[in-house]
């Protein structure tokens, strides 16, 4: 039986970042946490470990992690995006890039111009990362209740490489959510869009949870 990919959560003390990681580690993917600060890595680590009754989940400053997973998501804030991608590139190369960033500030949200964060992503990293966008949409909100039941939504997934977005969706459904290709990563600055409607309903309706749904597919 193939052994599950390490799976680096760059940038993954903040909302999103835990929440998938407990969910990928939940269902036995090895887990590890990236942060700015090796410190604040560690301790978020420490802390999802407990959570789950575990002590693999790992926490390495986000060069590190990257170096030492396999799949590598990128959850940073909107604002450190380009500063991030920046500073790992090197890391990265070789990698599966998954980028989760929509462009969208939450006390206005407004759909972004293009090109999209993934396309960014690509054009800053180079050939040798194989950039994905997907999860822009998933409300963190529900990533850490009811661990190993599925999700109530869709994630759409932009890449310009189909077996680099296959891969993803194979992580995706890993966490219990479904997953579509949507095409290639100029798309998804649809998808960075969506996020902006997401948050307005959740304004307006006083939730947390909005997401959306695929019907049609079988």
């Amino acid at each position: 039986m193939k052994s599950l990919p390490t799976i680096a959560l760059l940038g993954g003390t903040g909302k999103e970042g835990p929440g998938l990681a407990l969910r990928w580690a939940y269902n036995g993917y090895p887990i590890i946490i990236g942060s700015r600060q090796h410190e604040k890595a560690q301790a978020t680590a420490e802390k999802l470990n407990h959570t789950l009754g575990i002590d693999t989940i790992q926490g390495y400053e986000n060069g590190t992690a990257a170096r030492k997973a396999d799949i590598c998501v990128l959850t940073v804030q909107y604002q450190a995006h380009q500063a991030a991608l920046t500073g790992l590139k090197d890391d990265l190369q070789g990698k599966i890039l998954v980028d989760a960033t929509a462009r969208v500030d939450f006390r206005a949200p407004a759909p972004p111009p293009p090109p999209s964060a993934g396309r960014i992503a690509q054009d800053i990293l180079g050939p040798g990362v194989r950039v994905v966008a997907a999860l822009q949409t998933v409300p963190a909100h529900a990533l850490k209740k009811n661990l190993g039941q599925p999700l109530d939504f869709d994630v759409l997934v932009c890449a310009d490489d189909l077996d680099a977005a296959q891969q993803t969706m194979r992580l995706i459904e890993g966490a219990d959510m479904r997953a579509y290709y949507a095409g290639h990563l100029d798309n998804a600055i649809v998808v960075e869009g969506l996020t902006s409607i997401l948050i307005s309903l959740n304004k307006h309706y006083k939730i947390k949870t909005a997401s959306i749904q695929v019907t049609g597919i079988e």
